[in-house]
């Protein structure tokens, strides 16, 4: 009687879903269905231990989703309410957007000031175990929920990094993820720098106070220019990607949608006014730039609005629909992919800068480290003020450790070359902004 009822069930989903023309295609179906209950059956009698049956279904349909592609998914009601609580800007766990690769959970990216951040974490990193167990074949699902616990507990995680051909473990505590997901400062020469870690709920309010801020701070003055930062931002919300786009865009398309159905099929376009007014923007991105942060640096890019700078970006380029199912459940279904205004598919190729800078350390080096001796090598020599005027050895000394102590201070961030590669091009746009105009 199960049996029956199963295959009417299923045969009837399917039917409402894609209804079948030809015959044979149906006769087909048919013939699958049943072989699907026949297996779900077998495995109900005779498998070694007893199966709770919905547990089975729910195998079932995870096992269908993660075989289409890396980003559909089956949302059991207790995900499907930490998603909703991620994208609200608030939950708790590690601080790392994942994705399925190969049967191997990927990191797309840690989340800044996260635990996992903290732990090191990088794009690219494959997880392989969690807490000592092996994890290949695992749903997407399963190995987020694995992730999750309680606030201060301990997880174990064993890491493979590919580009230093290496697996190692790491400890991470767990904690309440609240994510501010907008950050800024003013840097000098009246230069904004706004950083969007992840394309949540939020952005759409802290953006203009950003750049409102920014101003007050600039001596209520218009900026210079903007680094808009989505360095190792995983994505997130449509809608907040075409908000910040629309932000500094005057017309044109932003992002385009193409799927199968016909509703899938949308253009979306920016409305009048620029937040920057033209001035100079230079959009940072890297392998940890994702979906929503790869149609904001596509759309910029297209459309010459902003100079797209650091490495190349995830490729993160299709469309997730999330579907609510009953019993407060839910699925991720990819529905469409994402073009660039040019028509560009992001997907499996990502956002080439138009200036590449990779992430090194760069260390300055002192005459005397480059082979080049100077007056102030020499023992002995006279140090003198800026207005020429002689200083004592004693007081010089005072001075010396006075600033270094100022500059201990006033550092906020350790040295950032793709930033400071970032902040110069805007400086290097806006100094020859005004010459240009006059021709």
């Amino acid at each position: 009687m199960f049996l029956g009822r199963l295959i009417f069930t299923l045969t009837c989903f399917s039917i409402a879903v894609a209804p079948i023309s030809a015959h044979g295609k149906e006769d087909d179906l048919y013939r699958q269905l049943d072989l699907m209950a026949q297996v779900f059956e077998r495995v109900r009698a005779n498998y070694v231990e007893e199966v709770a049956d919905s547990k089975l279904i729910e195998a079932a349909i995870s096992g269908m989703l993660a075989d289409l592609d890396p980003h559909s998914s089956y949302l059991p009601p207790k995900s499907f309410d930490q998603m909703r609580e991620q994208t609200s800007g608030e939950f708790g766990g590690l601080g790392i957007e994942v994705t399925m690769e190969k049967g191997v959970v990927k990191v797309v990216a840690p989340i800044e000031d996260t635990p996992a951040d903290r732990a090191g974490l990088k794009s690219g990193d494959l997880i392989i175990q969690i807490d000592g167990e092996d994890i290949q074949g695992v749903s997407l699902s399963e190995a987020v929920e694995k992730m999750r616990g309680k606030v201060g507990e301990k997880i174990s995680l064993k890491i493979f990094r590919e580009d230093e051909k290496k697996a190692f473990n790491v400890t991470i505590v767990r904690d309440k993820i609240k994510i501010r997901s907008v950050r800024w400062s003013l840097e000098k020469d009246g230069i904004g720098y706004v950083r969007i870690t992840t394309f949540n709920e939020q952005v759409g309010e802290l953006l203009p106070t950003a750049l409102k801020e920014l101003r007050e701070k600039n001596d209520n003055q218009d900026l210079e220019g903007l680094v808009l930062d989505l360095r190792n931002n995983p994505g997130g919300l449509l809608n907040q990607a075409i908000f910040v786009s629309d932000a500094f865009l005057n017309q044109g398309e932003i992002v385009s949608t193409k799927g199968r159905i016909s509703a899938q099929n949308q253009v979306t376009h920016a409305q009048k006014g620029d937040l920057m007014n033209g001035k100079p923007i230079v959009v940072l991105v890297n392998g940890g730039s994702a979906s929503a942060s790869e149609i904001v640096a596509g759309a910029l890019q297209d459309h010459k609005r902003g100079i797209v700078m650091g490495t190349k970006s995830f490729g993160k380029g299709s469309v997730q629909t999330v579907i609510n199912l009953p019993e407060g459940a839910g699925m991720r279904l990819t529905t469409a992919l994402y073009y660039t205004p040019s028509g560009r598919s992001i997907q499996a190729k990502g956002i080439e800068p138009d200036i590449a800078v990779p992430l090194v350390k760069i260390e300055q080096l002192g005459a005397e480290e480059n082979g080049l001796p100077s007056e102030a090598s020499l023992r002995g020599h006279i140090e003198v003020d800026k207005n020429g005027n002689k200083i004592d050895a004693d007081k010089n000394q005072k001075n010396g450790e006075k600033d270094a102590e100022d500059a201990e201070k006033t550092a906020e961030r350790p040295y950032d070359y793709q930033l400071d590669r970032a902040l110069g091009v805007v400086k290097a746009l806006r100094l020859w902004q005004p010459t240009a105009n006059k021709g």
